[in-house]
């Protein structure tokens, strides 16, 4: 990333905008000792493990390992570059952004996408509007919906035609690469001759717009049989599938605290104009646990609004698996209908009396217990003893989730239904508690050193070849991180040749070229210089203290682990090496022998 921002502005920057304020915006974060602690809004978790350290204006979260320094922060949280991230805290703190030149082809990808995307909701819009239009304006008519209705949410019409929206656009200004980057138009390529045509063609359009109300993407539907029925934006700069919901931009204000989380657009549309306008839905995947994070920072109670039919009720069982890793509590909506009748909000909503219907379903609504005791009774004839046992032993193992005073209550109230004693039920649950307990603690543990490995290989897969060393390296650059004047009296042994890891070796040569340079190694002046991913590392050292070396001796015993390591791995015999070390050995032998003629 070659962001040149002085680190006079980026020192502005952190000191106008205090971590602890910033983060406290999206995090309830409780004090402990000189830090902070609060659950991640990153990944889901019920027990607290992202830490904020004041004194060195950063964060790191034990539970998902994401860390880094308040532009870092907003960055991810804001779904940000780097540079619209700088831009975003300097707004918040009334701080000019400087003049001199920096590179931000990221910010602009983003911008063009943003613009392109505005321009492409307009034309969708009046397409809906016009004689072209008519079919699929018909159609949200017939669906109930009024002119309001449909300028409030921005509905448009995609027309019959391979060409007419990437003509538009490019009449507009827009570049046809720029657009094929937004996935507003394709490109093939066919005998060296490249061919550009709409990607949303004759379909109703739901245009997706985020938190800050840009235009980030767009669903469109066709209104006969043809296939496919959806067609929605993929990854583009400024849209990932799976980070986003529909309508949040709306359901987030005043809704209490609670939101109503549907399949569909019409849904969700349905519910807006009836008087429920915390309702949000999906983008055309199974939900995802960013989406469920992103949820949980706006609603403490969330409806499950799912269709009554298979597929819905699959999806209610994902989501309950999801939300029950964070702190949010989860209500299903019961839908009443089968699969052609009253089957989703938007058919009970268009029936006289339908809000009031809905209103009654959200006040019956069922808790994941309750939900999956509904369901597991379904399976069984309870006229027979043999229906009443295996349902009892069923709901025994739904009783093991909850704690010990649920588990009295249900207990009770399944005694009565089924007139067995409450005790044996307790006993039969907390003989399957224990068993569950210890079966969930093998798979928590065998997923953590799974996804551990799997980490390290795709990011950084030298380290796990290379544990040993790897941690010398560490404790090395925290060293340095917290004592920069350790570097003077290591500098004649320490060099870069000597890491073996290529991220730590990168980190090396950033941190001691700055201290050669009589610069500050503060978190927030190494950002401009590393991803993400780097940065999540690096926000680790700051955090890992329990590793800083406070003598130049420890350090000289890691400089001296490496001098080994990287001495055995010169001398490794070639019968011992792999297939690619033996050809780096062979190519290094040949070298040598063509220099010597």
């Amino acid at each position: 990333m070659a962001v040149r921002l002085s680190d006079d502005f980026l020192e502005q920057i952190r000191d106008r905008n205090d971590i602890e304020s910033v983060i406290s915006n999206y995090v309830e974060l409780k004090r402990r000792g000189r830090n902070l602690t609060g659950l991640c809004p990153f990944h889901n978790e019920k027990t607290p493990s992202f830490t904020v350290y004041p004194e060195t204006s950063s964060y790191y979260c034990f539970g998902c390992h994401v860390g880094g320094d308040v532009i870092t922060f907003i960055r991810n949280i804001e779904n940000l570059d780097y540079i619209d991230a700088v831009k975003f805290l300097a707004d918040r703190s009334g701080i000019k952004m400087p003049d001199e030149n920096f590179d931000d082809t990221v910010h602009e990808k983003r911008k063009l996408t943003y613009e392109a995307n505005r321009a492409a909701a307009k034309f969708f819009h009046e397409t809906l509007l016009s004689e072209k239009g008519k079919t699929q304006l018909q159609y949200f008519i017939d669906r109930g919906l009024s002119k309001s209705d449909i300028t409030h949410f921005g509905l448009g019409a995609a027309p019959d035609d391979w060409h007419e929206l990437t003509n538009y656009l490019v009449s507009q200004g827009f570049k046809k690469d720029d657009l094929v980057r937004a996935d507003l138009i394709k490109l093939s390529e066919k005998n060296g001759k490249k061919n550009y045509y709409d990607n949303f063609r004759n379909r109703v359009i739901f245009p997706v717009i985020d938190l800050r109300g840009n235009v980030i993407a767009f669903g469109g539907r066709v209104l006969d049989d043809s296939k496919p029925k959806y067609i929605n934006t993929g990854d583009t700069p400024v849209y990932k599938k799976g980070r986003e919901l529909f309508a949040l931009n709306f359901a987030k204000n005043g809704n209490n605290g609670k939101l109503i989380l549907c399949e569909g657009y019409m849904d969700v549309i349905a519910l807006h104009k009836y008087g429920f306008k915390n309702a949000i839905a999906g983008l055309g995947t199974a939900l995802t646990p960013e989406q469920v994070t992103l949820i949980s920072r706006y609603a403490e109670e969330v409806f499950l609004c799912y269709d009554a039919d298979e597929p819905g009720q699959k999806a209610v069982k994902a989501a309950l698996a999801l939300f029950s890793k964070t702190g949010v509590k989860v209500k299903v909506i019961m839908m009443p209908g089968s699969k052609e009748i009253d089957k989703d909000a938007d058919e009970i909503l268009r029936k006289p009396g339908g809000p009031d219907r809905f209103k009654t379903l959200m006040d019956n609504a069922l808790n994941a217990v309750e939900y999956y005791l509904h369901i597991t009774k379904a399976k069984y004839n309870l006229q027979t003893a043999d229906g009443r046992k295996n349902y009892l032993n069923d709901a025994s193992k739904i009783l093991v989730r909850v704690g010990p005073i649920e588990r009295d209550v249900y207990a009770s109230k399944l005694a009565e239904e089924l007139g067995v004693d409450k005790n044996s039920i307790l006993t039969t649950v907390n003989y399957n508690t224990t068993k569950e307990n210890k079966s969930v603690k093998r798979e928590e543990f065998k997923t953590a050193q799974k996804e551990e490995r799997e980490a390290q290989k795709s990011f950084d897969p030298e380290r796990a070849k290379f544990l040993r060393a790897a941690k010398a390296e560490d404790i090395i650059l925290i060293s340095l991180l917290n004592n920069t004047a350790f570097y003077n009296k290591l500098k004649a042994d320490l060099t870069s040749d000597l890491f073996i890891t290529p991220l730590n070796k990168k980190l090396l040569n950033l941190i001691v070229g700055r201290i050669d340079e009589g610069l500050s190694v503060e978190i927030s002046l190494l950002a401009p210089h590393l991803t993400s991913d780097e940065m999540n590392v690096v926000a680790r050292l700051f955090a890992d203290t329990s590793m800083v070396s406070n003598t130049i001796e420890e350090c000289v015993d890691c400089i001296n682990v490496l001098k080994n390591e990287k001495e055995k791995q010169e001398n490794k015999a070639p019968s011992s090496m792999d297939d690619q070390a033996f050809l780096d050995f062979f190519a290094s032998l040949k070298k040598s022998e063509d220099e010597k003629k």
